[in-house]
C-alpha cells in the first residue's frame, strides 16, 4: 500500500489552490481597510465554499450534496481555531507582520485539516464508501462512481 495516496496528493493541490483563494481574498479585504481578523474570517468563509467543491470533486471524488456541504464546515473548525488563534499570537506576541501571519500559521493546520476532512467527507458519512470503498473503486476503475464493497448489505 502506498504511503502517499491519490487523495493525499489532491488534498495538497486543492490546499494550495485554496490557500491562494484565501490569501487573495484576505489581501483584498484587508486592502479595503477591513481589520485583519475580519478579513481573515471573511476570506475563510469564501475559501471554505471553494474548498468543499474542490475536495468533493478532485480529492475524494464524491458527489457534492447538501448533507456533506452542511457537514463540511466541521472539517474547517480545527483549521479555523488553529489559524485564528495562531494569527493573533503570531501578530501580537511574535511580531509577525499581518500580511505574512496567515501563511505561516497555515502550515500547522494543514495536516490536521486533512485528517478531519477525510473523516467527515469519506469515512464517517459514506458508509460502505469509506477508505476501503475508495480503494476498491480506484482498483476497479470506478473512481468517479464509487460502489459498495462486495458483500455489502446496502
Amino acid at each position: 500500500m502506498a504511503l502517499i495516496t491519490r487523495s493525499t496528493v489532491w488534498f495538497v493541490v486543492v490546499g494550495l489552490v485554496n490557500t491562494v483563494i484565501y490569501y487573495v481574498g484576505y489581501l483584498m479585504l484587508h486592502g479595503l481597510e477591513m481589520g485583519y481578523m475580519a478579513a481573515h474570517v471573511a476570506a475563510t468563509l469564501i475559501a471554505m465554499v471553494c474548498s468543499y467543491f474542490l475536495n468533493c470533486t478532485l480529492t475524494f471524488q464524491i458527489r457534492p450534496s447538501w448533507k456533506t456541504f452542511l457537514l463540511f464546515p466541521l472539517s474547517n473548525v480545527a483549521n479555523f481555531v488553529i489559524t485564528t488563534v495562531g494569527i493573533r499570537v503570531a501578530v501580537e506576541q511574535l511580531g509577525v507582520h499581518e500580511l505574512l501571519a496567515p501563511l505561516t500559521v497555515a502550515l500547522v493546520a494543514i495536516p490536521i485539516t486533512f485528517m478531519v476532512t477525510r473523516y467527515l467527507l469519506v469515512d464517517a458519512w459514506q458508509g460502505p464508501y469509506g477508505v476501503a470503498g475508495e480503494r476498491e473503486a480506484h482498483e476497479a476503475g470506478n473512481a468517479n462512481r464509487l460502489e459498495a464493497p462486495s458483500g455489502s448489505t446496502e
